[in-house]
């Protein structure tokens, strides 16, 4: 089942767009699913086992193959799981947050039987060093269970922007409780399920009849997560989409009213064209999800796409307030043409 997909132009000027709008209707062959999200980091979590021990690893950027390398080598004193057999099945597990589905997460092997593990194991990411630099470091260590029952052991988090890479030893950290920051925060508000895509001018080619004369942003809203309740019997939502700096009504987009559910299923995509790639340094894209009543609709939570700079054409405006999981997610469409770019975005106030 498939929502409508809705096109829209703009013309950029240097400071304000004019709007020519059409749209059209059509089917998408297939819904993609996403596996794992910020929320999984702390997923099976069955154990109540204090956090204790240490864990050595280096990090590295590889220059030449642009690849993130995290070498994993051991970790002592763990936290023992299985009392009466004196027994922990640790591993390692790391994501780099704002996660991307599967992109995002990478494990180590599982040694059984141990409190001090010895993996000597490099975690690799192939992601740009641009977009590394505004993502966090999550490490856990896990046990293992059979059952799928793991029991988590500890962790470190660690900002990437203020990361010293010149420094590429094996150190020691010391392994703490779970932080919640990551996953919940004190404002949640849902999150969303998205993919944007950015289409060059005539980066298809001229044999193909799709071959866009101006750029495109392709946006697909798939579902939301965990929305507020506001009233017993569910919330009635949709999303609203802008392109800022353009307000104009005939310019924004909605979905369609999902009733009575807090984990609604849009599947809708918009298409605006009209972008040149110098434009995506000053737009932003600004989606809100709302709950719909007769009178008056209430505003639920947002994202806003863009780079967070502050300022657009060379103007300050506050709406330019990206958070680094958005931001990150704004750079990686813009450092992968016509390449579809999933992730999960906590909803904000905006």
């Amino acid at each position: 089942e498939s929502d409508t997909a809705s096109e829209i132009s703009f013309q950029f000027n240097k400071h304000k767009k004019t709007p020519s709008i059409g749209s059209h209707s059509s089917d998408m062959a297939s819904v993609s699913s996403v596996s794992g999200s910020v929320l999984s980091v702390y997923s099976g979590d069955f154990g109540s086992v204090d956090a204790q021990g240490t864990v050595e690893f280096a990090l590295d950027y590889d220059e030449k193959n642009r690849e993130f390398q995290v070498h994993v080598f051991q970790c002592r004193d763990l936290a023992v799981v299985d009392e009466k057999k004196g027994r922990s099945d640790p591993y390692v597990k790391t994501y780099l947050l704002p996660d991307k589905a599967r992109m995002g997460k990478r494990k180590t092997s599982v040694k059984k039987r141990t409190v001090n593990p010895i993996y000597n194991e490099v975690l690799r990411y192939k992601i740009e060093k641009m977009v590394l630099l505004i993502q966090k470091l999550n490490l856990s260590v896990w046990h293992n269970d059979p059952l799928g029952r793991n029991s988590f052991l500890g962790e470190i988090e660690i900002d990437l922007a203020s990361w010293d890479w010149s420094n590429r030893k094996l150190n020691w950290y010391p392994l703490k409780p779970r932080s919640l920051s990551a996953v919940n925060g004190v404002d949640h508000r849902g999150v969303m399920n998205l993919s944007i895509k950015y289409v060059p001018p005539g980066s298809l080619g001229k044999m193909c009849p799709k071959n866009p004369p101006s750029g495109e942003v392709h946006i697909w809203v798939k579902d939301v997560k965990d929305l507020l309740q506001l009233r017993p019997s569910g919330v009635d939502s949709f999303v609203k989409c802008y392109v800022l700096p353009d307000t104009s009504k005939k310019s924004y987009q909605k979905t369609r009213v999902i009733k009575r559910d807090t984990n609604p299923v849009f599947n809708h995509t918009i298409v605006y064209d009209g972008f040149h790639t110098e434009d995506l340094k000053d737009a932003c894209v600004e989606l809100t999800v709302w709950d719909h009543e007769k009178l008056t609709n209430h505003f639920l939570g947002g994202i806003r796409l863009g780079l967070g700079t502050g300022l657009s054409y060379g103007i300050s405006v506050d709406w330019m307030d990206s958070t680094q999981e958005e931001v990150a997610f704004w750079q990686e469409m813009m450092s992968a043409a016509n390449e579809w770019i999933e992730g999960l975005l906590p909803l904000r106030s905006l």
